[in-house]
């Protein structure tokens, strides 16, 4: 092979390889492994936007296996009809007073864009749920949709789930003790008085935590 030949053959084989590397390692912006969409990054406890209006938080954690079986044809097919069922998924975090709740306060952000949505999806499987959630509890935060949200997924975050709880196989239904025996197990400062276990008949139905504004556990004994 001539030398100019040559030269431009091991140009072109260079350049061939560098953009295998790119094609390799660079994926769409708003996107992550597997085209999934990327999600926000978690607030740090010190970096949580101060709510108003409210003494403390209840995180509710929904048994997804649970509201599939009682709703039957009528729920929701973007929770229950995956390939591989949820496990827990967050129903709402819900401002609280000591005694009682505020809910559907004035907001000028009444609705939630789908770009919102998609960043919720892995947490919250409901379009639906997710925009009930924000108009009746999430406007009484004193936070804007954003900061609201962010708090949600710190909130989430800020509680372990129990290690056999956290992928499933198949559905499968959950003794209402059990589960909140497997909770203070994994989360040591949790106490309980500070987690309520609601069940329908004797099956789970939700497993409800009491959080400070800044996302640490307290005691709530009137929400069991």
């Amino acid at each position: 092979m001539a030398a100019g030949r040559s030269r431009s053959y091991a140009a072109w084989t260079g350049l061939a390889l560098i953009a295998v590397a790119l094609a390799i390692f660079w994926k769409p912006a708003g996107q992550g492994v597997g085209g999934t969409i990327n999600q926000p990054a978690v607030l740090a406890r010190g970096d949580v936007p101060a709510g108003a209006g409210f003494d403390f938080y209840v995180l509710s954690l929904s048994w997804s296996p649970s509201y599939c079986e009682a709703e039957g044809e009528d729920a929701n097919r973007q929770q229950c009809a995956s390939a591989r069922p949820y496990a827990f998924v967050v129903h709402g975090l819900w401002p609280q007073f000591e005694r009682g709740y505020p809910e559907n306060c004035r907001t000028d952000e009444e609705g939630v864009d789908n770009a919102t949505l998609r960043t919720l999806y892995d947490i919250m499987p409901s379009a639906g749920l997710i925009r009930h959630q924000w108009r009746k509890h999430g406007s009484c935060a004193g936070l804007s949709q954003d900061d609201y949200f962010d708090v949600l997924r710190a909130a989430r975050e800020a509680v372990a789930i129990p290690a056999e709880f956290r992928r499933l196989d198949a559905h499968r239904t959950l003794d209402p003790d059990d589960a909140e025996r497997a909770f203070l197990a994994a989360n040591p400062a949790l106490t309980g008085e500070g987690v309520a276990v609601t069940c329908d008949r004797r099956f789970l139905r939700e497993v409800r935590i009491c959080l400070t504004k800044d996302l640490a556990f307290r005691e709530c004994p009137e929400v069991d």
